[in-house]
């Protein structure tokens, strides 16, 4: 065994008597036996390169054309790299034009790790459009279409908020159809390939129609900020957990009134606990967002507690106490015939109090998605993070205990809002 370990470089022999042997530092192993298994890869792909070539030079070349039916053709594709490899293929020998309706998650897989197949389509004057599910917590799509833009290669993409399948026309000669409608469908489900026109032109009629009521992402992006924040807080669904991070009280507020007012209307239970707020302050600000406080609070749909109902209960934090709280508001929401439960929670109490270790542990076990079927947003003051001793380290524990991180607040109202996947 010693031999063989020496002879890839893992150990090192000591000389003198008696024999001994010195181990190679671990990560230093590792790169070695990385590089060993890049070099016989590359070893293999040469060999397998000098015998292709040899092949096609002593492959019976037949002069004749080979006469194709005018019978239309299908094709069933089940595997993940075979599928990409088709529709590789499709972008490669397009002469006009190559249509597309995927989601976000196939569309950057595609156009990240194939942008120079799909660079070189265009530049021999392919035209390529796009139409992609809602662009909302994803900026990636916005860096790989300026990334084409700064290379002058021009890739037309539109959203809409219609239900899509996936499929890809070439040339209006061919067509690579999902046979599911989930948003990671390729790969998952078999494609159904095909030269069928009257297939494609459905298709193809189906894509204008799409193409024509869709969006372009200018158009989303001087939306007002009201609409793209009501718009993401209509599109919470239970097990939620937000990390909301603001600069100011008003783009605090902006978030929460909008954020009870969508729960209340849907008939479900809220709860907001704050922490330094006067609650009379409070209530008169939901007032002024039209939320008739004195019905919700009389029929317990709507309850503002103190941090000390609620986190830090005579001082101390008891994370069971906490937990078993949310878990009994909620069954009491249920009980009482709501249609479901959020809740709220300013998280300054915590640096106040000098319990972030306590905090970090409380998100966590909350998880990136609630055990329970509720909606929660943990929100807080970013130049409260900016004071604590190593923010990085703090801000990374909380992305990692949730699902989705809301920015907003940039300036002294509103501000630019962002809203990225955690």
């Amino acid at each position: 065994m010693l031999p063989k370990l020496e002879e890839l470089g893992l150990v090192e022999k000591i000389l003198g008597r008696p024999t001994k042997v010195k181990a190679t530092p671990v990560e230093e192993a590792l790169s070695i036996l990385i590089k060993r298994e890049q070099d016989i890869a590359n070893r293999r792909v040469s060999t397998l390169e000098a015998e292709k070539e040899a092949f096609l030079k002593s492959f019976p070349l037949i002069n004749r054309k080979l006469e194709l039916s005018e019978k239309a053709h299908f094709s069933l594709i089940s595997p993940r790299d075979a599928i990409i490899h088709k529709e590789l293929a499709m972008i490669k020998h397009a002469e006009r034009a190559i249509d597309v309706i995927t989601s976000r998650d196939e569309f950057s897989h595609l156009f990240t790790n194939y942008s120079d197949k799909i660079r070189g389509a265009i530049r021999k004057g392919v035209k390529v459009r796009i139409v992609l599910d809602t662009l909302e917590h994803d900026d990636s799509i916005r860096l790989i279409t300026d990334e084409f833009r700064s290379s002058r290669v021009p890739l037309v993409l539109k959203y809409t908020d219609q239900p899509l399948f996936h499929y890809t026309i070439m040339d209006y000669k061919e067509a690579l159809v999902a046979t599911s409608t989930e948003a990671t469908a390729l790969g998952k489900n078999p494609c159904l390939w095909t030269n069928d026109s009257n297939l494609i032109g459905l298709l193809q009629k189906k894509f204008e129609g799409l193409w024509h009521t869709s969006v372009s992402i200018e158009a989303i992006e001087t939306e007002a900020v009201a609409e793209k924040l009501t718009r993401f807080l209509r599109d919470l669904r239970p097990t939620s957990h937000i990390l909301f991070l603001y600069g100011s009280p008003e783009a605090k507020y902006n978030v929460l009134l909008n954020y009870f007012q969508i729960g209340l209307e849907n008939g479900e239970a809220a709860v907001y606990v704050t922490t330094a707020e006067n609650l009379g302050q409070i209530r008169k600000a939901m007032k002024r967002h039209r939320i008739n406080v004195e019905k919700h609070e009389k029929t317990d749909a709507l309850r503002i507690l103190r941090y000390d109902e609620f986190y830090i209960i005579k001082g101390r934090f008891n994370l069971s106490t906490t937990l078993g709280l949310i878990r009994k508001m909620y069954n009491e929401a249920l009980a009482k015939g709501f249609k479901g439960f959020r809740i709220f929670g300013d998280m300054a109490c915590f640096f106040d109090h000098n319990l972030v270790r306590e905090l970090i542990e409380y998100e966590k076990t909350l998880h990136r998605v609630l055990d329970l079927p509720i909606i929660g947003i943990c929100a807080f003051n970013s130049n409260m993070l900016l004071k604590f001793s190593n923010p990085l380290d703090l801000y990374n524990e909380l992305l990692r205990a949730h699902g989705t991180v809301l920015f907003s607040g940039l300036d002294a109202k509103m501000g630019r809002i962002e809203i990225r996947q955690a």
